[in-house]
């Protein structure tokens, strides 16, 4: 079985600011330990110094056991590589490095047979590809095929010769995900380091995790934001807040609680550190006086200036960290009654058509499994629908390309949509920082000088991070800052696509009061259970191809 031990483990930030220090906590054999804490507390940097992506160079870190990693992009790979990368990637490093060589030289073989099969140059090549075959069976390749071809018959319902060269782009959110999950959880790695495990999985594939997490024998450590599953899968808690961390050795049911209490508890220690630390200190003044005309008291004077010497080089205890106060001001605006009309939409080799009708104000939870069409319904109506008005032209998010479908979908008079990507799809942002994207505005939103973009900034947590680039930003950070181009374009009909994956708690509840306040028209496509609960109209996508209105949220859906 393996471990992980983290000791007095501290990081800065390339800018020379101290991001955390002193954290400390344990992954004992078998356990099941979560780390939550605000976006940007450095909850995935942890991850990636226990994984050996970054040096540790204050503090320890210790492991035991074949060490499994899933990072946070998985889910949104969108370039040329194929599920044989993938699954390598994912493999242990002996076998990852010998799985490369015998690509590569089976690439090197083929080419040298082309230009002639009986050279020396291809009898050179074929030595080398057998001699990186025998390699690939000596670090258990072919077993790991095995465990390939299962795991891509469940995914894909695909033999491993017919997926191994699929590009993964092919695949979606889901797809990839539960295809890095099954390798992980079914391999031979005794750690686990699952970096938003849930994202892009719909809720019967949340209920998979879950269950799956709960029989395992693996160690894992894990960063997700879904409340559901951390309340079902999480042995212990470590938060990370106020520049360390803390351990709550109970479930995450009980620790909101435990962190009110901790809070509490700190602050009465620094509230007793600071009576103390008055009263030395007028201790020493009260000697300091009296030896200026009594050399007796001279060495009370001393033994005072020691005392009060020593207590503060030992420092005040923790004050507690400061609650996080985001202030979401999405305004909107009033739009025609009928904000969305759709007759006979249907969603090319997606859905059977289907009508709806979308009323100024609604609150529409869009649900169902992945792969039904819930994503490009949202993309048609930011595109401004079947045939845009140029009143209907979308306020803030990236362009889009156009949705195949028949049917009709119109949006109302005055309704402006803002989209917003599940996959932060914003490259055109990247190697931008967040005051120079707000000073620049755009024909939708105005510039706004430095002290104003600040303002707008601290609303949202982020004026600490006014000069990064949001290329470098936590997926939580980035996150937030597009909901604040979404506040600051005038939007009347938000669509979210899955705005809470990335969100710590403080911000998926700052979104939900800032969406209750919104003067217009919500469409949200969700996975998430606690947030639904916050909308009043349900559209569910079945695997079936229809669309039909729920009167509650349906989940168990195929």
């Amino acid at each position: 079985m393996g471990y992980v031990d983290v000791a007095g483990v501290g990081h800065f930030l390339p800018d020379g600011r101290e991001l955390f220090a002193e954290v400390s906590f344990r992954v004992g054999e078998g356990a099941k330990v979560a780390l939550v804490g605000p976006n940007g507390a450095g909850k995935t940097t942890l991850l990636r110094m226990v994984a050996g992506d970054l040096p540790v160079k204050t503090g320890a870190i210790a492991r035991s056991g074949g060490l499994g990693v899933m990072r946070q992009f998985i889910g949104m790979i969108g370039d040329d590589s194929t599920l044989a990368d993938l699954a390598l990637a994912l493999a242990p490093p002996a076998l990852r490095d010998a799985g490369r060589r015998l690509a590569e030289t089976e690439t090197a073989m083929r080419a040298a047979e082309v230009r002639g099969k009986y050279s020396s140059a291809a009898g050179k090549a074929q030595l080398a590809y057998a001699d990186a075959l025998a390699a690939w069976g000596e670090v258990g390749g072919y077993d790991a095929e095995v465990l390939f071809d299962t795991v891509a018959t469940i995914v894909l319902d695909l033999p491993w010769d017919a997926a191994r060269d699929r590009p993964v782009r092919t695949l979606s959110g889901g797809q990839q995900k539960r295809f890095a999950l099954e390798l992980l959880l079914r391999g031979p790695d005794e750690v686990l380091l699952l970096d938003e495990p849930d994202n892009f999985l719909d809720v019967p594939g949340k209920r998979w995790l879950e269950a799956r997490l709960r029989e395992s024998g693996k160690s894992v450590l894990y960063v997700s934001h879904d409340r559901e599953l951390l309340a079902q899968t999480a042995d212990r808690v470590v938060a990370v807040e106020g520049g360390s961390a803390w351990v709550h050795p109970g479930g995450f049911a009980s620790w909101h609680e435990a962190r009110v209490a901790r809070h509490a508890r700190l602050d009465e220690l620094r509230k007793r550190w600071d009576e103390e630390h008055q009263k030395l200190r007028e201790l020493m003044l009260m000697y300091k006086q009296k030896a200026a005309y009594n050399s007796d008291m001279a060495s009370r004077y001393q033994s005072a200036q020691t005392r009060l010497r020593k207590f503060e080089e030992a420092g005040p205890p923790p004050v507690p960290p400061k609650d996080q106060d985001i202030r979401m001001r999405l305004t909107g605006g009033r739009t025609g009654k009928r904000a969305v009309i759709a007759e006979q939409l249907e969603l090319d080799g997606l859905t059977y058509p289907f009508d709806l009708e979308l009323w100024y104000g609604d609150r529409v939870a869009v649900l169902g499994a992945n792969g039904t069409g819930k994503s490009h319904f949202l993309r048609l109506l930011a595109c401004g629908g079947t045939d845009p008005d140029p009143a209907n032209i979308p306020v803030e998010g990236a362009a889009l390309a156009p949705v195949a479908h028949d049917g009709v979908v119109r949006l109302g008079a005055r309704v402006r949509p803002g989209h917003f990507s599940q996959t932060h799809d914003r490259p055109e942002l990247m190697e931008k920082t967040l005051v120079d994207v707000l000073w620049r505005g755009d024909e939708h939103r105005a510039g706004m000088d430095r002290h104003a973009a600040m303002a707008a900034l601290s609303r949202y947590e982020l004026a600490g991070q006014g000069d990064q680039r949001f290329g470098t930003l936590s997926g939580g950070q980035q996150a937030r800052f597009l909901v604040l181009l979404l506040e600051l374009s005038g939007a009347t009909l938000l669509l979210l696509d899955e705005p809470t994956d990335n969100l710590d708690l403080a911000s998926a509840e700052a979104l939900e009061a800032g969406l209750a306040a919104f003067e217009g028209t919500v469409v949200a496509v969700t996975h998430d259970r606690w947030f639904t609960r916050s909308f009043d109209r349900f559209v569910l996508f079945g695997g079936d191809g229809e669309v039909v209105e729920t009167p509650e949220p349906v989940w168990d859906i195929a």
